[in-house]
């Protein structure tokens, strides 16, 4: 039974305070408007298809808008901890929002299931569990994808925050280990609507190819301006930018790009032996049934994701103690890290006390756009 997401508590509305001890409550701050909207909302309308019931249990949703900001994600977290007693925290967006919330999250020793990629250290202090891919696993295969492309000089445009960062410092370990050379380093800031200097330095420092670090509609500034400006050498994008708004705003100009992404973005060209494919696919259909072809996003299917993390853990927490209480808390976590072969539409995952992010190379594959589709170039592991 889809959810009705009038029973969604948005951030104009009331927190319900005092719910039910049965129900399991779940927080979840969203970017729904800012820079970073485009990651968020695909986020809320994927919520809308989960089941009112895990486990025999009510799920209690209670949403608010973050507005891309990390200080409000902060504030939004903290209501769900002491106002309603959450269960499960869901978010944020962004890099920047979620690494301000993690702390948030140990403070109340509830697990935070992040919608960004960020390092997690694990360990007993550690609450946060990542649903994207981590920047190192796309950013080594991104860089075996250049050298197997003849690429030997790269030069870098990306964000100026956190994630922009942590692909500007781990890309340099990917590019050293496989043989690339960084031939020039050129940052924006994600409201930016004009880049003409920096993407100048760019083509002035002559690379083989261009790697864009943006997310979202984000991404599609660069490669326009760098098509704008007569460059026609590749150009490479990072899962950030796996959503067909980038495509919707960019153009033709998007054309030709390669990004590493979650194999839920062509859940169809997936092989039949995939164990993927199945799950993406279950999210892939109804969702699109509803919001036209090609709506699929990186970031909604994060949703469909922490869905299929719950129905896996909290039959298992269930048996230890009742939602709403510091025990269930602790069950979940438990259940979180002994848990094996999480099935997700983004890859299968293996999250233990000691690590959180839990992805092997099963969560990628290599994706070109060609006329305003994303194509299937090559799989990681699990379709091998």
């Amino acid at each position: 039974m889809k959810r009705n997401l009038s029973s969604i508590v948005l951030a104009l509305g009331l927190l319900q305070a005092g719910a039910a001890h049965a129900d399991i409550t779940i927080g979840t701050t969203l970017s729904l408007t800012g820079p970073l909207s485009s990651l968020g909302i695909p986020v809320k309308a994927s919520l809308a298809f989960w089941p009112e019931r895990i486990a025999g249990e009510k799920i209690t949703l209670v949403l608010l808008d973050d507005a891309s900001d990390s200080t409000q994600a902060v504030s939004n977290v903290r209501r769900f901890a002491l106002e309603s007693k959450a269960d499960v925290i869901i978010g944020s967006s962004g890099v920047p929002a979620v690494l301000a919330v993690a702390p948030v999250a140990a403070e109340f020793k509830t697990v935070q299931l992040a919608l960004a990629p960020v390092p997690r250290p694990g360990g007993a202090d550690d609450w946060t569990f990542t649903l994207p891919q981590p920047i190192t696993l796309m950013a080594d295969a991104l860089a075996r994808r250049m050298v197997a492309d003849k690429i030997k000089r790269v030069a870098f445009l990306g964000w100026n925050e956190a994630y922009g960062e942590a692909w500007n410092q781990l890309f340099k370990l990917s590019a050293q280990k496989a043989g690339l050379q960084i031939v020039a380093t050129e940052r924006f800031a994600p409201p930016d609507t004009n880049i003409t200097a920096q993407v100048l330095k760019v083509q002035a420092a002559q690379p083989d190819a261009v790697l864009i670090v943006g997310a979202g509609t984000g991404a599609a500034l660069p490669q326009i301006t760098l098509r704008e400006r007569g460059y026609t050498g590749p150009i490479y994008q990072t899962h950030g930018a796996g959503s067909p708004d980038l495509v919707r705003v960019g153009g033709p100009k998007m054309d030709g790009a390669i990004l590493p992404a979650g194999p839920m973005l062509v859940a169809e060209q997936l092989a039949d032996a995939n164990p993927i494919k199945k799950v993406a696919l279950a999210y892939v259909q109804p969702y699109e049934q509803k919001h036209g072809a090609m709506s699929r996003t990186q970031f909604g299917g994060h949703a469909h994701d922490a869905l299929q993390i719950l129905q896996r853990i909290v039959p298992v927490a269930l048996k230890r103690a009742k939602p709403g209480t510091p025990a269930f808390r602790q069950a979940l976590r438990d259940a979180l890290e002994s848990e094996r072969e999480i099935v997700l539409s983004h890859g299968i995952v293996n999250y233990t006390p000691t690590d959180h992010i839990g992805f092997d190379e099963r969560g990628y594959v290599m994706l070109k756009i060609e006329k305003g589709q994303f194509k299937l170039l090559e799989t990681g592991a699990a379709g091998r």
